[in-house]
């Protein structure tokens, strides 16, 4: 143990001094700067990653997620994105509960791994949308329970859905690839950061059925994101985008409407039947109208023009005779 410089005299003289005054204490190099505790073993949230601009990634994907769902299942689940958070991984891992389809994730470029987790309410009702059912959903189930093989097939299709939607969300700013790593049932077997690492994570509420509300996350390790955090301030349209952002972004809106696919259908004629009469046809019946000077041209079941019917070689055509909609020519 060190030897003390001062005898005890001196410092009971020092810290009388001290407490009377007649020893100044605000002496010495930059006794006006200005401080700010901070703590080094915890990571810094305020890192400059642009909450809002991952809300709108997420507004996007939704879309894309939802029809990707629709052609999948046939039928179309509610899905909602909450807002953003900034958690550390310890809290958010402390609210989950098995079993869970955990799903370890790379996406390529970014740093490090990240995970999805599906709840098993959206499995199951996924499962019953997909054999004809209504999206009926699962009561509990025991903790060590693991999925069957059908059920394990339909959570990689919920995935393939999931990985195509997000990386065409993301990729007006980067391009994504999706490389699935594991998978399990405990998410305390998925460690993709440490407790009090700081994780961006954003829960997909869904409803798939009566009753059926369930969950789907995607958490990103905060560091992971660091790398973009530029592009994520500059190249994600927000309210204060700049003039050339806007204009590109009406650019985009401008093309995308004009080459969206339209159904185009000519009506030749219409009558008006009993429903006997209806009950009753069967193969062979002849059917009796009037026929119309015009058809009439009806673009995804509007009426838009009056038309002439004929031919042009050996196509049948029409000729566009007059609008129908007001303003159209």
């Amino acid at each position: 143990m060190a030897n003390n410089l001062l005898t005890p005299e001196e410092l009971s003289a020092l810290a009388e001094g001290v407490n009377d005054g007649t020893i100044p204490v605000d002496t010495g190099y930059n006794t006006s700067a200005r401080v700010r505790k901070h703590d080094l073993a915890s990571e810094d949230s305020s890192l400059g990653v642009n909450v809002a601009s991952i809300d709108m990634i997420n507004e996007r994907f939704v879309r894309l997620f939802r029809l990707g769902l629709l052609e999948m299942l046939r039928s179309s689940p509610r899905v909602n994105p909450t807002h953003v958070q900034i958690v550390r991984f310890g809290d958010y891992l402390k609210d989950l509960r098995a079993p869970l389809s955990v799903n370890v994730v790379r996406m390529n470029p970014l740093r490090g791994y990240s995970i999805v987790v599906i709840d098993p309410v959206v499995v199951f009702s996924s499962l019953d949308s997909f054999f004809g059912g209504f999206g009926r959903g699962v009561g509990e189930l025991p903790s060590s329970r693991p999925f069957t093989p059908t059920e394990t097939r339909i959570i990689n299709m919920i995935l393939d859905v999931f990985f195509r939607s997000l990386k065409e969300a993301w990729s007006p700013l980067i391009e994504i690839d999706f490389e699935l790593v594991s998978s399990e049932i405990n998410p305390q077997f998925a460690q993709i950061a440490d407790e009090n690492d700081l994780v961006i994570l954003t829960r997909f509420e869904t409803e798939g059925g009566p009753q059926t509300q369930g969950f789907i996350d995607l958490v990103y390790p905060y560091s992971s994101l660091k790398p973009v955090r530029d592009l994520l301030r500059s190249r994600v349209q927000t309210g204060d985008g700049n003039e050339e952002s806007d204009n590109q972004w009406r650019d985009d809106l401008g093309n995308a409407v004009d080459s969206a696919s339209l159904e185009m259908r000519v009506l030749l004629g219409s009558f008006e039947g009993s429903f006997k009469t209806i009950e009753n046809m069967q193969a062979g019946d002849v059917l009796y109208f009037k026929k119309p000077e015009l058809a009439r041209l009806l673009i995804n079941d509007v009426p838009a023009f009056d038309v002439q019917v004929g031919a042009l070689g050996t196509q049948t055509a029409v000729q566009i005779d007059r609008a129908v909609i007001p303003g159209m020519q």
